[in-house]
């Protein structure tokens, strides 16, 4: 089984962007997971988007907060993101089991 991939979309000189960044790497030692981080002002598209949402998080690519986040709320989802992938791969392996 992967780990959850967590993407941050942020940006230079963005206090709530090195707050997000913090909580994420703090979040990681308790629920563990696969990060990216996206620099919007690399890519004209994402800032035309999110230039006034920043930070945004996505948690299995779904967008799960903006602008502040806590750990506490963040591993709650982690944590159950992570339950439901180990559901799902286990009804994956047990077609016949149910979920």
């Amino acid at each position: 089984m992967g780990y959850v991939n967590v993407r941050i979309l942020t940006r230079a000189h963005c206090c709530l962007c090195d707050e997000a960044k913090n909580i994420l790497e703090r979040a990681r030692q308790k629920v563990p997971f696969e990060l990216e981080v996206v620099d919007i002002d690399s890519d004209p598209g994402l800032f035309s988007r999110y230039q006034e949402e920043v930070p945004v998080i996505f948690v299995a690519g779904r967008k799960a907060f903006k602008y502040r986040v806590t750990e506490e709320e963040l591993v709650k989802k982690l944590t159950l993101e992570s339950a439901s992938m180990m559901r799902k791969d286990c009804v994956d392996a047990h077609p016949g089991a149910r979920g």
